[in-house]
């Protein structure tokens, strides 16, 4: 399972009990996005081949408005 961990200047990731960073400006650069209008499940989809994708994408930006 992957875990995402997302702040304002990037995400914590735990892929395959690996522990790494994306930085904000590598997600926007990967997705030609701005970093708060950019899913999770764009994320995992960068990090993970194939992840199973359930339920509703949600914006960076939602995700830590929520916090």
């Amino acid at each position: 399972m992957t875990s995402l961990a997302f702040d304002e200047q990037g995400v914590d990731v735990v892929y395959e009990g690996t522990e790494f960073r994306l930085e904000k400006e590598l997600i926007e650069e990967a997705t030609q996005k701005s970093y708060w209008e950019v899913t999770d499940h764009e994320v995992l989809q960068m990090v993970e081949k194939g992840p199973d994708l359930r339920g509703e994408p949600r914006r960076v930006g939602d995700i830590l408005q929520a916090h």
